[in-house]
């Protein structure tokens, strides 16, 4: 999951997530231009938290993000 910090829907995305019992690795895209790149591979505008997974890709949560 590509996090921003302070981002609000990044905290309910991991509530979410461990609720649901699911494990991931968090990367802040912030902090390594290697993970901001990758972030623009996924979602385009940058938008968090995206979350990728087996069987897609996630952009915001819940609507927001």
């Amino acid at each position: 999951m590509y996090v921003k910090p302070g981002c609000p829907w990044c905290d309910q995305a991991r509530d979410g997530l461990r609720a649901e019992g699911l494990d991931w690795e968090e990367r802040d895209a912030t902090s390594r231009s290697d993970w901001r790149e990758e972030l623009f591979t996924h979602s385009p505008s940058g938008k968090v938290p995206t979350i990728v997974a087996p069987d897609g890709v996630t952009i915001g949560w819940l609507g927001g993000g």
